[in-house]
């Protein structure tokens, strides 16, 4: 093998970065890239079946197989280039990085307890044995399983996290969607600003080298008694306009019912309200009102202003303990168990309706009529027109599956993807790799979507005490 080059690193990748991420054997730059044959029998062992990892799996022996396609045993042995397909995944980028597979045994004695049988000591053999062959290159075991590392690093192994696939280096980067402004804000900028109203909205047009920090449709506001608060319309280069925004704490300008009870509230109830913005996330942790704020705008710009047809809602079923199993009857019947934050919060809607009981029971069944479940498992290759859709529990889909959802919007819907960062149980994601921290970062500056994160909880002061001290 000709992997003893000058100043480059061997990466040995273990399964589960190859399930995770099809294209990392390209993710390397200019270094080399090591597949032991354990890895490939694991990967034809989980080829098959519908599910995500099995589509990677296939998609990963598509990348090798083209770059194997009419390769000689010597070329093998020497080191595929791997620019050989790289064009059309990493953009026009030269690099020499070279895909070595295992083509002979390669074996190191391990410690009595730790057999050789299992994969990952299998792995772990290989890499003693390229470290004890190859003493001046810098192999490292590139793997997304944690005990896998820890019995990396008990045996002196160089091993790594695969990190190409997080968004951000740090989840207290991601953008938050508000900002506060200084107190000399307005004093520093005040000369410069042009106001006017237009449609019982009063906008300001700012100039400043603050403003080229500033997102579209983020929201600015000022502590103190002005209680200024502000959506960024437009910005371009130094120059921003302001609108102010609405105020939605009041009861009489509640929405179906619910009113904001905090900054962060009103603001995402601004950014659900607004009919021109096609995509919105909230973060929070729980009970901070995500759920109930999107449905209730969602009732209220279906029902009330007819701007869209039904509201969908959708979830990826991720249960926190044991899985219940097998549930029979239709779609909607298979998910109304992961529905429940949906039935309370519509139950909770339902009864702001009317007085009566019978008044509430009416109202309850028109909602319902207006409010679908549907499977992720059935999302590909539909299109939703003049839908609301709302994604729940967002943080636990990949960057590839949101995609996949919301390439789904057709003219006229809205979506709202929903999620709480601290609660993932989806393997090998977290904060910084998950989609809805994916598409928090990719959207930001797209003048047509929002984010907001939601700090404080509103459910109840029992919940509020165990959110912060359990």
């Amino acid at each position: 093998m000709n992997i003893q080059s000058a100043g480059k690193k061997l990466f040995v990748l273990d399964t589960n970065v190859l399930m995770h991420d099809p294209t990392s054997i390209f993710r390397f730059q200019e270094h080399n890239v090591f597949i032991p044959m354990v890895v490939l029998e694991e990967l034809d062992h989980a080829k098959k079946g519908l599910s995500d990892v099995s589509r990677n799996v296939r998609q990963v022996s598509r990348f090798l197989d083209e770059l194997i396609r009419d390769a000689d045993q010597q070329s093998i042995k020497d080191g595929l280039p791997l620019s050989r397909i790289e064009h059309g995944l990493a953009g026009e980028r030269e690099f020499d990085g070279r895909l070595f597979f295992q083509t002979r045994q390669l074996s190191h004695l391990l410690p009595a307890d730790l057999p050789g049988q299992i994969a990952d000591n299998s792995i772990l053999s290989i890499m003693l044995a390229l470290s004890k062959e190859y003493p001046d290159v810098n192999v490292i075991l590139v793997s997304k399983d944690i005990n896998m590392r820890i019995k990396a690093a008990a045996l002196q192994i160089n091993a790594e996290d695969y990190h190409n696939d997080q968004t951000i280096e740090d989840i207290d980067l991601l953008y938050s969607g508000s900002l506060a402004l200084d107190a000399d804000f307005w004093d520093e900028n005040g000369g410069k600003m042009e106001s006017w109203q237009d449609n019982n909205n009063t906008y300001y047009r700012i100039s400043g080298p603050a403003v080229s920090e500033w997102y579209p449709n983020q929201y600015l506001y000022m502590e103190g008694e002005d209680n200024f608060e502000a959506i960024v319309k437009s910005c371009e280069g130094e120059t921003a306009v302001l609108q102010l925004a609405r105020d939605f704490r009041s009861k009489h300008n509640n929405i179906w019912g619910i009113f904001a009870k905090n900054r962060e509230q009103n603001f995402a109830l601004n950014a659900l309200m607004d009919p021109d913005v096609d995509f919105v996330t909230l973060i929070g942790s729980a009970g901070t009102g995500k759920t109930l704020l999107a449905l209730a705008a969602g009732l209220s710009l279906t029902l009330e202003r007819k701007l869209y047809q039904e509201i969908i809602m959708t979830r990826e079923t991720m249960p926190v303990g044991q899985d219940i199993g097998f549930l029979p009857g239709s779609e909607e019947e298979k998910m109304a168990p992961w529905m429940g934050a949906l039935m309370d919060n519509l139950e909770l809607l339902g009864s702001r309706a009317g007085n009566t009981e019978w008044e509430q029971g009416a109202s309850q069944n028109v909602v319902m009529n207006r409010v679908k479940i549907r499977s992720l498992n059935f999302m590909r290759g539909r299109t939703f027109l003049n839908r609301y859709l709302i994604i729940d529990e967002a943080q636990n889909l990949t960057p590839k599956q949101l995609k996949t959802l919301i390439t789904r919007a057709g003219p006229g819907t809205k979506i709202i993807c929903i999620g709480n960062l601290a609660q993932i149980d989806t393997p090998y994601l977290t904060a910084t790799s998950s989609g809805l921290t994916y598409v928090v970062d990719r959207f930001k500056n797209w003048p047509n979507s929002a984010h907001i994160t939601l700090r404080r909880g509103e459910r109840s002061r029992l919940a509020d005490f165990a959110s912060d001290n359990l």
